[in-house]
């Protein structure tokens, strides 16, 4: 239980702290430079990488397990002479 919340967190209560810093930037400027607009783009970006981070490790960790299991069915056909169901 402990780490899923604790993954959860990781995967998007960090991306999702970062967008919503940017909001809060973005509303609190009260500069006539518009210097929340930088610090939206600055925070926002962030997290969005972090979402596209998270998404691309586990394409990765998805291609390693298809990986897996096709060595798996391998092994099975050189042993029964068979591929796998």
């Amino acid at each position: 239980m402990v780490k899923q919340v604790l993954m959860w967190t990781v995967r998007y209560g960090i991306a999702g702290a970062l967008i919503l810093v940017g909001q809060i930037v973005l509303v609190a400027d009260s500069s006539p430079e518009g210097a929340g607009w930088e610090g939206w783009a600055l925070f926002t970006g962030a997290g969005v990488a972090v979402l596209l981070l998270n998404l691309l490790f586990r394409m990765g960790v998805e291609g390693d397990r298809d990986r897996e299991r096709e060595e798996a069915a391998r092994r099975y056909f050189d042993e029964h002479g068979r591929w796998p169901d």
